[in-house]
């Protein structure tokens, strides 16, 4: 198994620690698993730079590297419609996470189909943004709810805003822009290649 193949299974890795932080609890846990959840994130990144600069692009990276993605993404925002805070509000409204977990079923099931009928279909800018919103929204709940055992550092995120810190306005405004971004890429990566099923309706 080469290096990004390599990465991409530790992502899996980091994940399963990842959730297990959210929601065991002990000291400092939503540090511990904003930490995990910035190294899946990095691997990621890296994973992929590597296979192109060292041409170790691999059908197993193909399938497994998306798949990884969706997988710590789509766990994060599912754990977080159970988490609460400490005024009893979810991290994040339940409507918002079905959305976002359908959005990646279907854009998954367009491209299998695609792949059924030797077709291959690249990637959209407006995916990268959607993946980008995804994981700042991310970061910044848990930065979030992560704050306020830093201490003086911490104080830095509880500046106050017409009655929250300012980090929890950052991100109310990330889940927006990622639910929206979300949807929109999702309908436009549909219609955009909607030959590929409704020749099949």
């Amino acid at each position: 198994m080469n290096l990004p193949n390599k990465l991409t299974v530790s992502r899996l890795i980091l994940t399963a620690f990842f959730l297990a932080a959210l929601f065991i609890d002990f000291p400092f846990h939503f540090t511990a698993a904003l930490g995990l959840f910035v190294a899946a994130s990095l691997t990621d990144l890296f994973d992929g730079i590597i296979a192109r600069r060292r041409n170790l692009i691999t059908d197993f990276g193909k399938l497994m590297d998306p798949l990884a993605d969706k997988v710590l993404i789509c766990s994060a925002f599912i754990a977080f419609v159970e988490l609460r805070d400490g005024n009893g509000q979810v991290w994040m409204a339940a409507w918002m996470v079905v959305l976002i977990v359908a959005r990646e079923l279907a854009i998954t099931g367009l491209r299998l189909l695609a792949a059924s009928k030797n077709l291959v279909l690249s990637a959209e800018r407006q995916g990268k943004n959607k993946t980008i919103s995804q994981i700042t929204a991310i970061i910044a709940l848990l930065v979030t709810h992560s704050h306020g055992d830093w201490g003086i550092v911490g104080q830095l995120f509880a500046f106050e805003i017409a009655g929250h810190a300012w980090a929890w306005w950052v991100a109310e405004i990330s889940k927006c822009v990622a639910v929206v971004l979300t949807a929109l890429s999702g309908f436009l990566y549909l219609w955009k290649n909607r030959e590929v099923y409704l020749n099949d309706c």
